[in-house]
């Protein structure tokens, strides 16, 4: 059977509900059609939540649904009734998955523990009825506010494994023997490049204690710009704690175990200054093969007083309770791994309810656009002598009327707002 591919990164598009409308009604009895106004409030719409759900181990459901949007609230009703609030959409993501604003790069949240719940997106507030409506000198409006319509954004998931430790290493040096061998997990293992081709995460336990170790794939000359599968995959060890670069040691295939770790931690620092920072102990792998001795000296030659050295042979497990002594050792002087934090607070940008422009379209009519323009279009009923009274008072205090005479409009003109015309009049 074919395994499944991993996804790590994923752009999806996400919208909160609309909030409904608010209904204008009036209560009516036999014998007295109009005995005052009644019209409920529009529920609010649904918001959309962000779950972090350890069981979630990749984000390869969003490969096949990309659009999550909550429901609309519902138009208020009779009698007073509020209407029905618009249902959530509950979107469940992997444990360290970063959150970002696709259209600047932002990061806006990072879901990290089990269980953690970010509302990301709140609905739209519902529209209020008629009866809100209602004044000392007002006593029957005949009409109410629509609810406020909220916006599409586009989303970018990058998950970013969370462990202790990290495997680093060129291919086919060991890193996958070497995770089976301390924990219980099962990962690929054959004699070849690029066998691994996810993440994989095992548990150690030994001394009554344990820590998480990931074996990341990939890494050759060129990985932080994308050479192999390294630019895919270091993003998951920019969570850990530590590293355990792992060597073959015995040079069988033709490699300089020396320059081979100058590579890859040249291409750790090329992708992070801070993964390059990150503290490292080396694992000599495959010392039990022929030649291993005199490589292993002239590595000790080269890095021995800057890292700790520990010759193994992850297929027999020699040497292997030592290198895990000192990861311990080394586990207990480093802070624990902290969630990514943007650089400032991220809130998506509302409209301005003051801003407005003008705009010509192709028949010369004058065309109100902006914040101000989808407030006028909520809260403005044309057929009501009241409502017309704000809308036409709203307009002169904003300077919408100055605005339209300087851009050269005149009495008789047509003037557009939303999907209403009407004729200009000073």
């Amino acid at each position: 059977m074919e395994k499944r591919p991993f996804v790590d990164s994923v752009k999806i598009t996400v919208k909160a509900g609309n909030g409904g409308d608010g209904l204008n009604s009036f209560q009516a009895y036999k014998g007295k059609p109009a005995c005052g106004p009644d019209g409920g409030d529009g529920g609010d719409g649904g918001n959309v939540v962000f779950v972090a759900d350890r069981n979630e181990g990749d984000l390869i459901a969003f490969r096949f649904t990309r659009k999550y949007f909550a429901g609309n609230g519902a138009r208020g009703g009779t009698n007073r009734c509020t209407g029905k609030a618009g249902d959530d959409v509950v979107i469940r993501v992997p444990c360290g998955t970063l959150v970002r604003d696709a259209e600047s790069g932002k990061i806006i949240c990072d879901l990290y523990e089990d269980g953690e719940r970010v509302i990301l997106l709140r609905g739209g507030r519902g529209g209020k009825g008629n009866v809100r409506f209602t004044t000392a000198r007002r006593h029957a409006p005949n009409f109410a506010q629509k609810g406020v319509v909220t916006q599409p954004h586009t989303l970018i998931l990058e998950m970013k494994v969370i462990a202790d430790v990290g495997l680093v290493g060129f291919p086919n040096v060991g890193k996958s023997t070497l995770l089976s061998k301390v924990s219980a997990a099962r990962p690929k293992i054959a004699d070849y490049h690029f066998t691994t081709l996810s993440p994989n995460l095992g548990v150690v336990t030994a001394f009554d204690r344990n820590f998480v170790v990931a074996d990341i794939p990939g890494l050759i000359e060129g990985a932080a710009d994308g050479a192999g599968l390294g630019h895919d995959f270091l993003r998951h060890i920019e969570r850990t704690r530590m590293l355990v670069h792992v060597v073959d040691i015995s040079g069988m295939e033709g490699r300089d175990p020396v320059a081979d770790f100058a590579a890859i931690n040249r291409e750790l620092a090329a992708y992070s200054p801070a993964l390059g920072a990150l503290k490292q102990i080396v694992a000599c792998n495959k010392c039990d093969c022929a030649g291993a001795e005199e490589h292993l000296a002239a590595f000790r030659r080269a890095y021995g007083d800057d890292y700790e050295i520990f010759p193994i042979a992850a297929l027999t497990g020699e040497g292997v309770k030592e290198l895990l002594v000192a990861v311990y050792r080394l586990l207990d002087t480093l802070p624990p791994a902290e969630r990514i934090l943007p650089a400032e607070e991220f809130a998506f940008e509302e409209a301005d309810n003051t801003q407005f422009e003008i705009v010509r379209d192709d028949d010369g009519a004058y065309v109100i656009i902006g914040g101000l323009a989808d407030l006028l279009c909520r809260n403005v009923v044309m057929n009501n002598p009241d409502s017309m009274a704000y809308f036409h008072r709203v307009l002169k205090m904003r300077g919408v009327i100055d605005a339209l005479v300087k851009a050269g409009c005149k009495e008789g003109d047509t003037v557009v707002i939303g999907e209403t015309e009407f004729d200009f009049v000073l």
